[in-house]
């Protein structure tokens, strides 16, 4: 099993290529399946995530090839996509489970083959997440959906028709999915309290690029006026904003100097705002986002919330930083019940954290110490690497399949701009 060892003690400093948002990527692959013709995209991440949809996506039928590869393992930043034979209909547990994004086939599927069946999904054990709106917003559209024997099968034989969704709360996994099913429904469809995230806006655009008509997207009400066919289009993955604020995070608290190279500010604002308020000098410079320390860091609050408010995917990040800041901090979780697994593992580096419901409150140390942790979820494991950045001895991070998920060569990237830092077989 292989595991992460990090010798803390280092300042950061340097250049950090920022990869292609796997949020932003997952579901521009499945755009695909709306499509009888080939389809590429560009700036995509080398993660663990990526190649399990392509998995999924050979099921269904299309081809993937990867460019500047001979197969295998994903190793280029660009893929093009052929949908044009769907052979199957039906995403299977066993693809389906490693990662919970794979529901977001169900819409395309249901929109350009009339049907499809998709098992329920798995993922980060964050908390409880369920899948009913995006089966009420295909419902609004006109499909029938049925659950049985862990499946959802969903089905409309004479195809889509435009209507009104409206989501009780926000959610980017069925605001992506609903978006793409009415780009081939019947008439026009309005999305009302969708989500706003960058990445709600990138899909939108790469649509647009297929050939949809979307209007709104970014906003509260998207609008999209279905057409009878997409085309194929060449489109480049945004990118990733929660890489470049864990990398930042990393800046202030090795008392570091980083450029995050292809950065943008506008899509990480509110937490380059609290970076800001705790001790980091944040600027935008041609080609990225420089973070530089002060000297320092005080403590700081924050309230996870959606987009544009503080992300749910940065909460354990800061949970690290508080740790060695001056003075106290309180965390609220608003989004996941249960999304503090981090805490006893980096209770076991030394830090001093209390949770009383969906709140933590993180009283700073002077340092942490090296020890054996666990990563639970995907940006958990990335809070305890950069704890182990700052930590005296070694820490050794077991579960490293979570952080495979997320973060693009990781330890090639920190041990470029001076950390220590080693990835072995046990």
């Amino acid at each position: 099993m292989e595991k992460l060892v990090i010798t803390g003690g280092n300042r950061l400093e340097g250049t950090i290529d920022i990869s292609g948002a796997k949020n932003a990527a997952l579901p521009l692959m499945c755009a695909p399946l709306l499509t009888d013709e080939p389809m590429t995209l560009t700036n995509l991440p080398r993660l663990a995530d990526i190649s399990t949809l392509c998995d999924l996506l050979n099921h269904l039928g299309a081809t993937v090839t990867i460019a500047g590869s001979s197969g295998g393992a994903v190793t280029g930043r660009s893929m093009t996509f052929d949908a044009s034979n769907i052979a199957d209909t039906v995403a299977p547990y066993d693809i389906v489970r490693k990662m919970r994004a794979s529901i977001i086939v169900l819409g395309p599927l249901v929109a350009r083959e009339g049907q499809a069946t998709v098992s329920l999904p798995g993922g980060c054990a964050i908390g409880n997440r369920p899948i009913d709106l995006h089966l009420k917003a295909l419902e609004a559209l006109g499909a029938d959906i049925e659950l049985e024997d862990g499946y959802v099968r969903a089905s409309a034989p004479n195809g889509l028709v435009g209507g009104t969704v409206r989501f009780p709360f926000v959610s980017v996994g069925a605001t992506e999915n609903i978006l793409m099913a009415a780009a081939l429904a019947k008439g026009t469809s309005t999305i009302e309290n969708a989500a706003r995230e960058p990445e709600i806006a990138d899909l939108a655009n790469c649509l647009i690029a297929m050939g949809a008509k979307i209007s709104g997207a970014g906003t509260e009400t998207i609008t999209v006026e279905g057409v009878d066919r997409l085309h194929g289009c060449t489109y480049a993955v945004m990118p990733d904003r929660i890489e470049a604020g864990s990398y930042a995070v990393a800046a202030l608290m090795t008392r570091g100097n980083l450029l995050l190279k292809n950065a943008r500010l506008p899509d990480m604002q509110v937490p380059m705002d609290v970076l800001s308020e705790a001790g980091a000098i944040v600027s935008e410079e041609d080609g990225g986002v420089r973070v530089e320390s002060n000297g320092h860091v005080q403590g700081f609050n924050i309230v996870t919330q959606p987009f544009p408010a503080f992300p749910t995917d940065m909460q354990a990040q800061f949970m690290a930083l508080a740790a060695v800041a001056d003075g106290a901090s309180v965390i609220t979780e608003a989004i996941f019940e249960n999304r503090f697994m981090h805490v006893p593992e980096l209770c076991r580096l030394g830090a001093d954290i209390t949770v009383t419901g969906a709140s933590a409150t993180v009283r700073g140390v002077s340092s942490l110490r090296g020890a054996q942790v666990m990563a639970t979820d995907l940006r958990a494991s990335m809070s305890l690497a950069l704890a182990g950045l700052v930590a005296d001895g070694d820490t050794v991070i077991n579960r490293l399949y979570h952080l495979d998920r997320g973060y693009e060569r990781l330890e090639d990237k920190l041990r470029g701009v001076g950390a220590q830092i080693e990835r072995i077989n046990d």
